[in-house]
């Protein structure tokens, strides 16, 4: 059985918690306005408290591979897909898996490292 999270999707497999109004914990509005290194902060802080909180992992993942930190990415998807699943409402209102956005991202990876 999956728990739910409330989440919103960014390129890359960033999420954000609703609502939007609160406090950007898991780095999304910093992701947006392309402050990776303000969202980087933020995810570690947040993950300093909630280490397993696959939102944070995936975002995390997503700074991880925009900024060439590919082997740390793969790493954090694969930490995502070692640990349970989580289904996680979407902001176009679809609900996917902590999995599959995992997978979405190892894939993008390997494309990306593909077409250099």
């Amino acid at each position: 059985m999956y728990s739910k999270l409330t989440i919103a999707a960014l390129t890359l497999v960033t999420v954000a918690a609703a609502p939007a109004v609160a406090k950007d914990r898991v780095g999304y509005q910093a992701i947006a306005a392309g402050s990776l290194a303000k969202a980087e902060q933020t995810i570690d802080a947040e993950r300093a408290i909630f280490p397993d909180r696959p939102e944070l992992m995936l975002n995390l993942a997503a700074v991880y591979a925009r900024t060439g930190r590919e082997a740390q990415a793969r790493a954090l998807y694969g930490d995502v897909l070692d640990r349970e699943p989580v289904a996680l409402d979407m902001a176009d209102g679809s609900v996917r898996t902590s999995h599959e956005l995992a997978r979405v991202g190892m894939m993008r990876l390997t494309t990306a490292m593909a077409t250099r």
